[in-house]
């Protein structure tokens, strides 16, 4: 299967100040319209998205406060990165599931409405690999995040009711380790390594992810937005490799010259590998490797400490 790339489409991100959807935005902004959603209570945090050619807007899920948000005619597809880890229960309902059912209601006539969810909703079953319909479950509450597996849950079953029940075409996808070469878990990895700090993992070792890319998170795109359907889809969003947090981590001790201290924790996020059949399905394969990627961000980020 073929997807044509997303190019003269008019895009609204929400969650644009976002780890993720951030740079995201920006790659998608070189060939369309995208509007960058998000609070900005600091309006300087408006110029770096808008250097990036993004038209920024202001809304707040939580209050659903939408007025300053482009017209429905104005908009092809919605990407709803926004999400609240506040540990506020109250707080984070509101902005992670009423937020975005109110704002699939916004945009009734889009093409497509994507949820970008977590692969933090499934239970961990060690090392096997996760099909989307494996047990859901609290996965992130021993790390201190009490209210975000829960959360996104219940954002996914609001998500699928309002796309059935408004006819709007939606893809549920459930996102692994996203990173790039600025950005994600393995930059404060990276950190943690330089200073000589112990890196938490799981009790069960290894401690196995299926880590994307932004280029693949980009390039996936296409694929998952021509998924969207009534009733939604929902998909596993992640690399075709499955990698542990010790390999990445030696890799980038590798590169820094730098010994890394693994420390097994009954708090650490456990295994959540992924079965990326159904994204491969769609016609996507990750490109961008592992080591690749992780050399990638250390050569970047720390081009000073590379050693070899």
């Amino acid at each position: 299967m073929t997807a044509s790339p997303l190019r003269g489409k008019r895009i609204l991100v929400t969650g644009v100040t976002s780890m993720v959807a951030g740079p995201m935005a920006a790659t998608l902004a070189v060939d369309n319209t995208v509007y960058g959603a998000a609070r900005f209570q600091d309006p300087a945090a408006r110029e770096p998205h808008e250097a990036a050619g993004i038209t920024t807007v202001r809304a707040d899920l939580a209050t659903g406060a939408f007025d300053d948000l482009p017209a429905v005619a104005d908009v092809d597809y919605v990407l709803n990165f926004a999400v609240a880890r506040s540990n506020d229960w109250d707080a984070d309902f509101a902005a992670n599931v009423e937020g975005a059912a109110q704002l699939m209601a916004r945009y009734e006539g889009v093409a497509a409405f994507f949820q970008c969810s977590t692969a933090g909703v499934y239970e961990s079953q060690g090392h096997t690999l996760l099909t989307e319909a494996a047990p859901l479950g609290d996965s992130h509450r021993a790390a201190g995040m009490a209210t975000y597996s829960i959360s996104k849950i219940a954002a996914e079953v609001l998500v699928q009711h309002t796309a059935t029940r408004l006819s709007i075409p939606t893809v549920i996808a459930r996102l692994s380790v996203p990173y790039g070469d600025t950005f994600g878990w393995p930059m404060f990895q990276l950190m943690m390594i330089e200073h000589g700090m112990a890196m938490p993992v799981s009790t069960d070792p290894p401690t196995t992810y299926s880590p994307l890319h932004l280029d693949d998170i980009v390039g996936s795109l296409p694929h998952l937005l021509d998924a969207a359907s009534v009733p939604a889809t929902v998909v596993n969003w992640g690399g075709d490799e499955v990698v542990a947090v010790e390999e990445w981590c030696a890799l980038i001790g590798e590169l820094i010259g730098k010994d890394v201290a693994f420390e097994p924790s009954a708090n650490a996020i456990p295994s959540i590998p992924l079965d990326v059949s159904r994204l491969n399905g769609l016609g996507f394969h990750s490109t961008v490797s592992w080591q690749d990627g992780i050399r990638r961000l250390v050569e970047t980020l720390r081009p000073e400490l590379v050693t070899g």
